[in-house]
């Protein structure tokens, strides 16, 4: 006998971001369940799925046992955007079971089911809460067999029916699974961790028969839409190459004499980032640098951490973004993670085409994050470089930098690997005045200066200035000049 594969249909589950985790989407016909502590959003993820799912042709049957009942369940349910009223009332029916399993009975409970699915015929069904039904057969002397005959019956069952089922039950560790761990197609466990005040969801994906899931667990984010779940796939589509681009091309950073002192520009693609203490002008090299992309016909896009973006970076600025020529994500939004800002990140840069991307600073970036995410966070910011370069765009990434005047670092954290070119911004005093310098520190397999350079900064930006010679040290010695403002080209030296 000769047996054909088998082909499976998957479902776009209409939860933004799932489809991915599960590899594709949801198997049609699986059997799965969503399992979790009560508060993580599992209910919320089932009417989610509901309200995606059902059509005219393809109904829903939602059961509820010994939980909440379906008024007061619908009155909540109301307040989420993907609540549809008119599907309610026409392809979705609610069914209590609380009086079929009061008594303990599972065959009661089975019966009732297998006699509503076979009067509504429905594609989709979901039982919430399982675990009542477990809780409610407790009672019997030979509970775990009863419990595990009925699961598989039911899984029988709703196979044959071909229908997509889903058990929703609050379940404390993956040993209240029991029987219906080996039972169900896939398996859902949604969790929560609060640490100080900030509240943390995650959900893993622990079980998915016939196709490829992505491990580990994915934060995800309740909000008037329902959930959003959050990862960063470790490949992703490059954007297409721009109009006449080529690997070896530098992009100009919109500071006269800066492009020089970096071998001829930033490499397309690389990673930059700008370190340096309060005030020493980071945020506004970082405008010049989307303006002079915006000049060239390049979409910019910048992520704001701290102030907004037309607050504190000037004019120039505020006018590229009101006129849609830089993107804007203000991520200031309490206990995120580095998937959901990279998500964000990637989906502003896609809808944009966005060539060149700021972060606003890594400092406030930290703080954006929950606590725990900030417990590693050179992993974290690995992540998000790593997310960024993948699909080929350039990044100018700003970081605060304590000025010890007598300790010359180069960046927080100790993070300067993880990017590709590094520029250092600091104070020096010189005749009782605090003086501004900038140096390159570092461009990778390229030529750069070694020179430290005094900049200014005026209305219209940036101007860099002579270079700073005779210096013998930060505390000693007096520095003197060489050159002036107009002097040329710095010297070069190897990767």
């Amino acid at each position: 006998m000769t047996i054909g594969k088998a082909v499976i249909n998957r479902l776009a589950t209409g939860v933004p971001g799932l489809d991915e985790v599960l590899g594709g989407g949801l198997p049609e016909f699986s059997f799965n369940l969503i399992a979790g502590k009560p508060g993580c959003g599992k209910t919320t993820l089932a009417h989610q799925l509901m309200f995606a799912l059902t059509t005219p042709d393809r109904p829903a049957l939602y059961f509820t046992v010994l939980g909440e009942p379906p008024m007061k369940m619908l009155r909540y349910q109301q307040q989420f955007d993907f609540f549809d009223l008119d599907q309610l009332n026409r392809s979705i029916r609610f069914i209590n079971l609380a009086d079929a399993a009061a008594g303990g009975d599972l065959d009661q409970v089975l019966s009732r089911i297998v006699a509503e699915v076979e009067h509504f015929l429905p594609a989709l069904v979901f039982i919430d809460s399982f675990r009542s039904v477990a809780l409610a057969n407790q009672g019997g002397g030979n509970c775990f067999l009863s419990l595990q005959q009925f699961v598989q019956n039911l899984g029988v069952l709703m196979s044959s029916w071909q229908t997509t089922t889903f058990l929703v039950g609050e379940f404390f560790t993956e040993n209240d699974l029991n029987p219906i761990f080996t039972v169900s197609d896939g398996l859902f466990w949604l969790r929560q961790s609060v640490q100080g005040n900030s509240v943390v969801r995650k959900m893993e994906v622990m079980k998915m028969r016939g196709q490829p899931t992505l491990p580990g667990l994915h934060t995800f984010r309740i909000s008037n839409a329902g959930l959003q779940v959050f990862s960063t796939p470790a490949v992703l589509t490059p954007l297409p190459p721009s109009a006449g681009g080529q690997s070896d091309k530098r992009l100009s950073m919109g500071v006269p004499g800066l492009d020089e002192m970096m071998g001829g520009g930033l490499p397309l693609g690389y990673s930059l980032l700008v370190a340096g203490p309060s005030g020493s002008g980071k945020s506004i090299l970082a405008a010049a640098f989307l303006a002079e992309g915006a000049r060239l016909g390049e979409m910019g896009l910048i992520a704001a951490f701290e102030q907004r973006p037309h607050r504190a970076r000037g004019p120039l600025l505020t006018t590229l973004i009101q006129s849609g020529r830089v993107g804007v994500v203000d991520s200031r939004a309490a206990d995120l993670s580095v998937d959901e800002i990279a998500m964000q990140l990637v989906a502003e840069i896609r809808r944009l085409h966005a060539r060149r991307v700021v972060i606003d600073s890594l400092s406030g970036f930290e703080l954006a994050l929950a606590p725990t995410f900030r417990a590693d966070f050179r992993e974290s910011l690995s992540r998000l470089v790593s997310v960024l370069a993948n699909i080929g765009v350039t990044v100018l990434m700003t970081s605060e930098l304590e000025d010890r005047f007598n300790d010359l670092r180069f960046s927080p954290y100790g993070t300067a690997f993880l990017t590709d070119a590094i520029i250092v911004q600091r104070y020096i005093e010189i005749d009782s005045r605090l003086q501004r310098v900038m140096a390159v520190v570092k461009v990778r397999s390229s030529p750069h200066s070694n020179e430290l350079r005094l900049f200014h900064i005026e209305d219209r930006g940036i101007f860099i200035d002579a270079m700073l010679a005779g210096y013998e040290g930060i505390l000693g010695g007096r520095p003197t000049r060489q050159g002036g403002p107009s002097a040329g080209p710095a010297p070069l030296i190897g990767p």
